[in-house]
Parts: structure tokens; sequence; C-alpha cells
């Protein structure tokens, strides 16, 4: 009787420790809370940036319709970087398809007309969803593309002066370190699209790229200074060489209005 009963005692231990082993097996694992890189809502920020205007100094872009802008330069005025086929190409093809295609679509829904492009991008979820993607390709390569012949000029080059100058250094270390990051970045974004110096919302410079023809004001940024890596922009002379058209293309880089876009955002 006494080993019957030392029995059933060690099997009600040995039943207990496998039970208490199942519940703590069964217990959910904590989840480790990763350190990512979090875009702040456009909703959060559209007071630094919505009443800078973006495409130009004094105005925004209309939709009503939107038209083609004249290059501020010949065609061959930029040949220190640029060709004069690609420039040719690159503005009167290429462009004017944006110009287009953005202006068909605003036709199916136009009371988005009454809006400037920058105002349609940066509320580019309440925008039809039938013509959504288009206006975010078109109208984000009409924006772009309007900023980008303004930052360059016959004129241009050398070292930056002035604020941005100042921020460069403050923010890079040295105009030479910044030109190298930017450079990376634009040699190291896969396919098409385009990388950006722009104001964050935290009042800060930031490299940034972006794919396709999406803009900075999307993700609530303020584009300064943008240099265009889609192959349209210099696969005529460079062919595949990317790196050496963005080494080129510092002498182009028009700071005086990158200048103006500084003082535009700082201000505000």
């Amino acid at each position: 009787m006494i080993m019957k009963f030392l029995q059933q005692q060690v099997m009600l231990f040995i039943t207990g420790v496998c039970l208490v082993s199942l519940l703590f097996a069964c217990q959910v694992e904590p989840i480790t809370e990763l350190s990512t890189s979090i875009t702040t809502p456009v909703q959060d920020v559209v007071a630094t940036t919505q009443f800078v205007a973006v495409a130009y100094p004094d105005r925004e872009l209309s939709a009503s319709p939107a038209e083609l802008p004249k290059l501020p330069y010949a065609d061959n005025a930029l040949e220190r970087a640029i060709d004069a086929q690609t420039m040719k190409l690159h503005h009167d093809k290429h462009h004017s398809a944006y110009v287009n295609k953005l202006n068909e679509a605003l036709q199916k829904h136009p009371e988005l007309k009454s809006r400037s492009v920058e105002a349609i991008l940066r509320d580019l979820n309440n925008v039809p969803e039938d013509i959504r993607q288009t206006v975010r390709n078109h109208g984000g390569g009409h924006l772009n593309h309007t900023i980008f012949w303004q930052i360059m000029s016959p004129n241009g080059g050398g070292e930056p002066t002035g604020k941005i100058a100042q921020e460069i250094n403050q923010t890079f270390g040295s105009f030479d370190a910044f030109k190298k990051q930017f450079n990376e970045a634009g040699g190291n974004r896969f396919g098409s699209g385009w990388v950006w110096l722009v104001r964050n919302p935290q009042n800060q410079l930031q490299i940034v790229t972006t794919p396709n023809q999406d803009s900075p004001i999307m993700d609530g940024l303020y584009p300064i200074m943008g240099n265009d890596v889609w192959e349209h922009a210099y696969y005529l002379r460079y062919q595949n060489r990317r790196a050496e058209y963005l080494n080129n293309w510092w002498n182009v880089v028009n700071w005086t209005e990158i200048n103006r876009r500084v003082q535009a955002v700082s201000s505000q």
C-alpha cells in the first residue's frame, strides 16, 4: 500500500511539472519594438509648407489648365553638363507629355482644376481613384520638372554661397561631403527617380530620393533642389554612366535660385 501511495504521489508531481511547463511554453513571446524610419504624415506638417510657393517664387502651379513652361535658357545653354538634344527631348517631349496627360486626367474630374498642382499632390488620397495614379505620375512629373529647369543655369556651378552654404556646412560638414552624399544617393536610386535636398518637418536639411515622378511634397517635405536620374535626363551623352552625369551636373547648378528657395521656406 505504501509503495502504491508513493507511486501515485510521484505521478502527480510529474504531471504537475508537465502542466507548468506547458503553460510557460504557450505564453506569447514579447514583441521587440524595431527602430524604423517613419514618414511624418502630411497632415501633421502641412502648416510648414502650405503657404510656401513650390513651383515658382510667387505662385503655385496652375491646373486650370496645366501648361508647359518655357525653358529659361536655350537648349544648348547647359552643355557643360547636358547636351542640347537631351534638353530639347527632355523638355519638349517628356515634360510636355506629363502636362498633356495630367490635363486629360483632370478633364474627368474638372472640380480639381480649381486647385494648384501642389495642393492636389499634397491631398492625393482624396483624388478620385480612377485618376489618382495618373495624377501622381504626371502631376508629379510636371511639378518636378518645373523646379528642375529653374535650379539650373548657364552661369551656375561652383560652390554655394549665402544661407544654403551655411546650412550645408552645418548639416553635412562641408560642401564636398554634401556633394558626395547627394551623388551617392542619386547613383543608388534603383531604376527611375529623383535625388533631392529637402527641408523636412523638423526644419532640417535632408537628402532623400523618390521613385518615378513622386514629389517630396507628398511626404510633407519642401524640395530645395533636385536632380533627375531618369535615363531620359542623361542617356544620349552618358549612356549608362549615371555617376558621370551626376558629377557634371554640379557645373550648372543655379545657387541663386536655390538660395531663394531656402529663404522662402526658412521664413515660414
